[in-house]
């Protein structure tokens, strides 16, 4: 609880969608094996991820219901970037998935962020449509979603 400040603030500096202060609070109590913060040296929390556990249509099999978990944030402030936080945060978050008995993951990324397709794709998620006009801005989105 006490590092949700940093994370709305890192929410706010690095990505143009912000949540309300409740909603990560909802994201931490629901699902705290997916809600995770990266510290510098210093202990000073410079990213975070998280996500909510869901049930429904699978994205990675043809047909059938699953137990997904959705990252639905992820972000590390712009001098932390390049190092392998934003993977490491993803692959412990997917631990995190696997312990709550999910048996999928997925996102939505911009089209345009091109790093962060690069770096799902080398953890082997799959894009599995595109949703367009899927920010405010109007810019579209790719759903990924993996096996677990």
């Amino acid at each position: 609880m006490e590092d949700l400040p940093s994370a709305i603030s890192i929410n706010w500096a690095a990505l143009p969608e912000h949540y309300s202060d409740t909603f990560f609070e909802e994201r931490l109590h629901e699902s705290p094996e997916t809600f995770l913060v990266a510290e510098d040296e210093a202990g000073a929390i410079i990213g975070y991820i998280m996500c909510r556990i869901e049930y429904g249509f699978s994205h990675t099999k043809r047909y059938g219901l699953a137990r997904k978990g959705h990252i639905v944030s992820v972000a590390v402030l712009e001098g932390h970037r390049h190092v392998g936080l934003g993977r490491a945060l993803v692959e412990e978050s997917l631990k995190g998935m696997k312990e709550r008995g999910c048996t999928e993951g997925y996102l939505e990324v911009r089209i345009s962020n091109e790093p962060a397709i690069d770096l799902y794709r080398k953890l082997e998620f799959q894009t599995v449509t595109t949703h367009q006009g899927y920010y405010r801005d109007g810019e579209g989105a790719y759903l990924m979603s993996k096996s677990l």
